[in-house]
């Protein structure tokens, strides 16, 4: 076997070794990086940003982000066991911060760490859409979507790397480290992305409607984005996120599984919108 078959073969079996089972879909996904490593990083990272930025405490809306982030790891939770993964967020810390922030934006980190920032909350509208926003961001928690990205990104740099030694002498290189980016994006990490957005949008919609709130709630929340954004938004392709239209078509079609999903759990009513 030559140098070059054995680069293969260890690659290959690094892939095969370094896979986990994403909860929801049974498929494998790339775990290069363990969650037992990932969760104390973003963990120290997440304290850093609240020392950094301004927190909102003891208000209405504060509470509020507390409330909704409850409910909706109480129904992750519920979700998972019924699903048998009794044990699955045993090294979960969920804590769920409201910033103050124009940015129009929510997330969360590996392990359970949510931030909203204000902005979000008059397009919001009313707890259900929080719940909404909620449900998709722990989605990307519980499906381990920044670890598989960190594992992509590891891939990408390791192939860059690889055409880059094998094309050290050649007059092509620039032109090659030119097209792979262009390709690599474009055609991996792009997808790649919007492939997760997707999957949270679902899976998020199945918590919310779990936790009680009405999942026709978040379409409407997503044309609200839309008219927010002012149609401006690049090409879908070269958008790490799914355009509004499809976003709110998706949610659409998959509300009435939601709410079948979540007569399973005996949840045959919604809470009001809950307008703020």
């Amino acid at each position: 076997m030559n140098y070059k078959n054995h680069i293969i073969a260890i690659g290959t079996i690094g892939l095969f070794l370094s896979c986990a089972t994403n909860p929801f879909t049974g498929n494998k996904t790339l775990a290069f990086v363990s969650n037992d490593s990932l969760f104390p990083s973003a963990f120290a990272q997440y304290d850093q940003f609240l020392t950094e930025n301004k927190v909102v405490t003891g208000t209405a809306q504060a509470e509020m982000i507390k409330r909704v982030g409850q409910r909706i790891a109480v129904a992750a939770e519920r979700y998972l066991d019924a699903r048998g993964f009794q044990g699955y967020l045993k090294d979960y810390k969920w804590e769920y911060n409201l910033v103050n922030d124009e940015a129009v934006n929510a997330w969360c980190m590996p392990g359970g760490k949510i931030v909203f920032y204000t902005g979000i909350l008059p397009i919001a509208h009313n707890e259900t859409a929080i719940a909404a926003i909620m449900g998709h961001e722990v989605a990307h928690a519980l499906a381990n979507h920044g670890q598989q990205r960190m594992s992509a990104t590891y891939i990408q740099q390791g192939i860059s790397v690889a055409g880059n030694i094998a094309l050290a002498d050649s007059e092509n290189l620039g032109i090659y480290n030119q097209a792979f980016g262009i390709a690599s994006n474009v055609g991996g990490m792009l997808p790649f992305s919007r492939s997760h957005e997707t999957e949270a949008d679902e899976i998020g919609l199945y918590l919310m409607a779990i936790a009680g709130y009405n999942p026709d709630e978040a379409a409407e929340l997503w044309k609200r984005m839309k008219a927010n954004s002012g149609g401006q938004a690049p090409p879908e392709f070269l958008s790490t996120h799914p355009s509004n239209d499809t976003r709110i078509n998706n949610l659409q079609s998959w509300a009435d599984k939601a709410k079948a999903e979540a007569k399973k759990f005996g949840v045959d009513s919604f809470r009001p919108l809950g307008k703020f």
